[in-house]
């Protein structure tokens, strides 16, 4: 299974989900995160003020941080290719990634036509 790695900015917290003004997003991600790892999807996570040596040690993180910033963050590397940068990805996008079937496509599949069955 391929490897997923999330080099976020520098968050208040590992997922920054915490303080008062908590972003959307972010909480989004963290649920379609962990429902990737519940689906057997080998992710890491590091975080830009928590983490800066994990940054500092990849050179693909390093050359696109000096390329582009930290204002570019996160950064999304599947197997050490670039797979997306400057935002979040979906559910779909980790489970096509990590080699798994999205859940909510699955769901919104039926069977039978759209009268009863």
């Amino acid at each position: 299974m391929p490897t997923i790695q999330i080099f976020d900015p520098a968050l208040c917290c590992s997922t920054g989900v915490c303080g008062v003004d908590v972003d959307q997003t972010l909480v989004n991600f963290a649920a379609d995160l962990n429902w990737a790892k519940q689906n057997g999807a080998q992710i890491e996570r590091f975080n830009l003020a928590q983490q800066p040596l994990n940054f500092a040690e990849n050179t693909t993180v390093k050359a696109f941080l000096e390329r582009s910033g930290q204002e570019a963050l996160p950064l999304i590397l599947v197997d050490g290719e670039v797979a997306m940068a400057g935002r979040y990805p979906n559910r779909t996008e980790l489970a096509r990634w990590a080699g798994m079937t999205d859940a909510r496509n699955e769901q919104n599949k039926s069977p039978c036509c759209s009268g009863p069955c």
